[in-house]
This record gives structure tokens, C-alpha cells and sequence, in this order.
């Protein structure tokens, strides 16, 4: 499983295996194994899970689906009939203590017999194309990240579940999630949504005095970000704003699925547009009030704690030993907004159910089970990745999990939430996509070169990279027939 999107062959494979290698301190052992690098297993262990529900009744209704969740045991499904039996095949909770407690813990109130297969995406990948070939079928359900998803629909391997969809228009599933898993089209739903992890902000409580008159931290602009962390200059002759911005940091994924979008409602194809322009030229203004040592940090959590910066921008496991070591001390919130809207990467994985599923019906009936309030909140109990649901975050969560949650879930809700995917179609090219992100702002804000003439040259290199890797648009660029190209 990789909840930073950071494997890629290198960085460009929406699949398992996360570059942020740090320490997470008094983080237990479950939060650990959701956000430290996991070595997929591929074990093909059954879950044999109780017929009669053995948890309390889930519930849509926010109160009740809180109470459940506080149970030790997971609510049942509901369901009157046993779904049988239901291969289910994820890149997912591939760690091996991820995907004991999907069998004995979040599937544990199932009425059917689930055999969980964590795969890493090579097997995964093989395993779904070689059984559509030959027409016959063992796997009924398939979990995996979005750009997982991708080459399976344009390949007619996915079924359309947009019945399902509108059946289960309780859950509050964000549009931006519903409208990613159409998968381009217009008419079909090709997954369900399942749970996500992604990217936020954050703030030491001693920095809330310094806001701009007016600013909320759960609806601010990036004018606003840069008001306040000037006035925090001002108040205290410190700079201390922070972003992971050392070689083994995320901030390429900031300038991808934030800054991009939210000026030019693009990732790539506007790369080197007038808003782009605009956007970059700001956001040297912001970078003249972060920590010059944001340069070297790996992650927000170290600085946050010695109190080096009060701001900053970082993925879930940048963040988690921070808000876990000390919850008192911090206050979390969505992203920023620009001209475009609040731009967001979502760490997005869904549920999807193969053409030719021998047990559709029961597959259907595990969709419904694991996107229930109950389920939502046991997921992110056991393994930390976050309901993609209005289900209601539970007060007893760990508090750190809890300020994760709060953020992750504001976020996404955001009436100006605009998602934009992990790169999609890379392969090896992943890391040279990334390298032209991180060139461009060297180049622009730490050397401070003139901004059109950088991201003239950098477009050629971007393009390049495409070209080699032959990939299309993603969102929130426009679908494209061949490879994406910027203009």
C-alpha cells in the first residue's frame, strides 16, 4: 500500500511503497504501518467471517455511526441473506498487520466468506487481465488507488456500478470523488469510493493570534497564508512557515496538486500559462516568510515540535508524529484556496468489481458493508486511512488521528474542494516528472531567475517526459486521446 503515492517505479506508479522513510516516534504500531514504507504481502490467508453479525448495527445516522464505531467490534451489515463466498483482491493493506485487521477486525461483522488477497501491483495487475482473457473468473471484488483503476476501465475490465452508486446516495461521498470514478466518462461509474489519506495543513495554536482580520483557517486563501505568516514575521522576527522541501520531501506533490490547480486549474497543460506566470511570482512572495531550513526538511513534524516553524504543509505521515506527540498544541485544516479553487491530492482508493465477476451480488453487498458509517471509522481506526464518507469522526479516535481526520475531512467537503489526481501512465518517468517541479522552483524561487523564461525551458523537459512515457492528461487537466501535451 502506498498512501503517499510515492512508489511509481521511482515515483510514477500509483502503487505500494512509500520514499518517506522517518521515524514515528510514540505513533503505535498501527499508524506506522499505514504511513511507513510497506513491504506488500501476499498472503492469501482466508477471512472466514462470522455469519450473524457479531458487532452492534451500523448505522448512516452520524450519532449512532459514532457509537458503533466506539464499539470494540464493527457493526454488521445489515444485510438478511449471506453474500456467499467473494475473492477480493486489493494493492491496499498490503502490510501483513494491515491486512489482519481488514480480516478479523473491519470485516469482521461480514455476513460471507471473504478470501482478502493483498497483492503488490505486478501480481494484482497480472492476475485481473490474464483471468479476463481467458473468461473465467475467480475474483469478485478489486480495491486498489485510483490510477490503479484507470488502465482496467479503458480496458473494459471494470463493470459500471452506477446503480450501485445511487443506491448507497446516503454515504455523502464527495462529487469530486464520484466524478473521478467515471473514469472520464459521462454515463458510468467504473469504482466506488473506499477511503483515502492525503496532504494538509496545520498550525501551532500560538500561531492562531497572528491571523489576518477575517481569515479562517478552514477557508483561507494563499493571500491570506501569506498575510499571516508575514505577521508572525513581524510578531516574533522569525520565519515560520514550513513545507517539506528537502531531497527526501514532498513538496513536488504541493506544487503538482495544490499550487497548480489552484491557480491554473491544471497540472500539466497550463504549466507554463499566464496564471502560472502569476502563480509562481507569488508564491516566491510566500517562500520570502518560510524557514530557509524548509529547503533541507524532510517532513513538518521535527520543526512543528521544536517550535522552529508554527505553519505547514505536509502529507498524513509528515504530519502524524507532531499531532502525535503533542495534540494539545496544534489546530489542522484544508489547504489554501487560489483563483481556481481549494486544490487537493487526494490519496484516493475505491472498489471496483471485475466484467464477469462470479459472485457479483455478494461483491455489491461487501461495497455496501465497507462503505457503512461504521466501517468507515473502524478503517480509520485500525490501518489510518480516512472515511471517504460524511460519516462522523468518533472523540475517541487518538487525538492525533483525530486532528487528521478533522482536516482530511473538511477538506474534501470544502464547497470549493478541487481534487487533482497523483500522476497517472508515468512508469520509470515518474521521478523525471518530479525532478521538473522541483528544477522549476529552484530555479524560479531560490535563484530567483525570471519566471517566463524557466518555465519556457522546463515545458521542453515536461514534455519530453511525457512523450517518453506516452501519458495521458489526468485530473484536473481534460482527458486526452494521445499524450498530454502543455500549451
Amino acid at each position: 500500500m502506498d498512501v503517499s503515492g510515492e512508489n511509481t517505479n521511482v515515483q510514477g506508479r500509483l502503487t505500494r511503497r512509500v520514499l518517506l522513510r522517518m521515524g514515528l516516534g510514540a505513533v503505535g504500531a498501527t499508524a506506522l504501518a499505514a504511513f511507513a514504507s510497506a513491504c506488500g504481502s501476499t498472503s492469501t490467508a482466508t477471512t472466514n467471517a462470522p455469519a450473524s453479525g457479531a458487532g452492534v448495527a451500523a448505522s448512516t445516522n452520524p450519532s449512532a455511526a459514532s457509537s458503533a464505531a466506539a464499539s470494540t467490534a464493527p457493526a454488521s451489515s445489515g444485510a438478511t441473506a449471506d453474500a456467499g463466498s467473494i475473492v477480493f483482491s486489493s494493492t491496499q493493506l498490503t502490510p501483513v498487520d494491515q491486512a489482519e485487521k481488514m480480516r478479523k477486525t473491519i470485516l469482521q461483522g461480514f455476513k460471507g466468506k471473504v478470501d482478502f488477497l493483498p497483492e503488490d501491483y505486478g501480481p494484482f495487475n497480472d492476475r485481473i487481465r490474464a483471468e479476463g482473457q481467458a473468461g473465467k473468473r475467480t475474483v469478485s471484488l478489486i480495491g486498489g488507488l485510483h490510477g490503479d483503476m484507470v488502465p482496467f476501465g479503458k480496458d473494459k475490465l471494470l463493470e459500471d456500478l452506477t446503480p450501485l452508486l445511487s443506491k448507497l446516495g446516503d454515504r455523502g461521498f464527495p462529487k469530486g470523488f464520484t466524478d473521478l470514478a467515471r473514469l472520464g466518462t459521462t454515463d458510468k461509474t467504473f469504482y466506488i469510493p473506499w477511503m483515502q489519506a492525503t496532504y494538509f495543513m496545520g498550525a501551532n495554536k500560538k500561531a492562531l493570534q497572528h491571523l489576518p482580520q477575517g481569515a479562517k483557517t478552514e477557508a483561507l486563501t494563499y493571500a491570506q497564508l501569506r498575510e499571516w505568516a508575514a505577521n508572525i514575521q513581524k510578531a516574533t522576527g522569525q520565519r515560520r512557515l514550513g513545507f517539506p522541501g528537502g531531497p527526501k520531501g514532498l513538496i513536488h506533490r504541493f506544487f503538482q496538486g495544490y499550487l497548480y490547480p489552484a491557480y491554473t486549474n491544471s497540472s500539466v497543460v497550463a504549466f507554463k500559462s499566464p496564471e502560472a506566470v502569476q502563480m509562481w511570482n507569488d508564491f516566491k512572495d510566500l517562500w520570502a516568510f518560510a524557514n530557509p531550513q524548509s529547503a533541507s526538511y524532510a517532513n513538518v513534524s521535527e520543526p512543528l515540535q521544536s517550535e522552529e516553524i508554527w505553519i505547514g504543509w505536509d502529507h498524513n505521515a509528515g504530519w502524524i508524529q507532531a499531532l502525535t506527540n503533542q495534540p494539545e498544541d496544534f489546530v489542522t485544516f484544508p489547504a489554501p484556496a487560489g483563483p481556481k479553487g481549494r486544490a487537493f491530492m487526494p490519496v484516493l482508493a475505491g472498489l471496483a468489481i471485475p466484467t464477469g465477476a462470479p459472485n457479483r451480488a455478494g461483491a455489491e453487498q461487501l461495497i455496501e458493508y465497507l462503505t457503512q458509517s461504521a466501517q468507515q471509522i473502524t478503517t480509520a481506526r485500525e490501518v489510518a486511512f480516512f472515511p471517504v464518507t460524511s460519516a462522523a469522526i468518533p472523540t475517541d479516535l487518538s487525538p492525533g488521528i483525530k486532528l487528521e481526520a478533522e482536516a482530511i475531512k473538511a477538506q474534501t467537503a470544502s464547497t470549493d474542494a478541487l481534487p487533482a489526481l497523483l500522476p497517472v501512465g508515468l512508469g520509470a518517468k515518474g521521478g523525471d516528472f518530479n525532478k521538473v517541479y522541483i528544477d522549476t522552483f529552484t530555479r524560479i524561487v531560490v535563484n530567483k531567475e525570471p519566471v517566463q523564461g524557466v518555465l519556457e525551458e522546463q515545458a521542453k523537459i515536461l514534455q519530453g517526459v511525457l512523450n517518453d512515457a506516452k501519458a495521458p492528461c489526468w485530473s484536473p487537466d481534460p482527458v486526452s486521446e494521445g499524450v498530454c501535451t502543455v500549451k
